[in-house]
């Protein structure tokens, strides 16, 4: 088992960045895989970037070339650098943690609180 805790949300204006973190704890961090998820209102959860135990990276086309998924496992923190903000990237950003990918955002996996992200002028 492991929890997590995001933070680093707040409101920005369109074109500037924002650094989400997740701490992690309750586990030992640098063997998870680990993602980061964001769910707009009225719209279904969906991924946006993922980092394996390895370091292997992917990323939702939504946000390619704006944002970088990145850990540290000396800190036990994930982050998700978001450049380039849109209002479109508007939602509440989840961290999970799983001990593969492939079971990222199922059954087997842990999730934080959220993060509210707001991007408006």
């Amino acid at each position: 088992q492991v929890q997590l805790v995001e933070s680093g949300g707040g409101l920005v204006q369109p074109g500037g960045s924002l650094r989400l973190s997740c701490a992690a704890s309750g586990s030992i961090f640098s063997i998870n895989a680990m993602g980061w998820y964001r769910q707009a209102p009225g719209k279904q959860r969906e991924l946006v970037a993922f980092i394996s135990s390895g370091g292997s990276t992917n990323y939702a086309d939504s946000v390619k070339g704006r944002f970088a998924i990145s850990r540290d496992n000396a800190k036990n923190t994930v982050y998700l650098q978001m450049n380039s903000l849109k209002p479109e990237d508007t939602a509440v950003y989840f961290c999970n943690s799983a001990l593969s990918t492939a079971q990222l955002g199922r059954l087997r996996s842990s999730w934080g609180q959220g993060t509210q992200v707001t991007v408006s002028s």
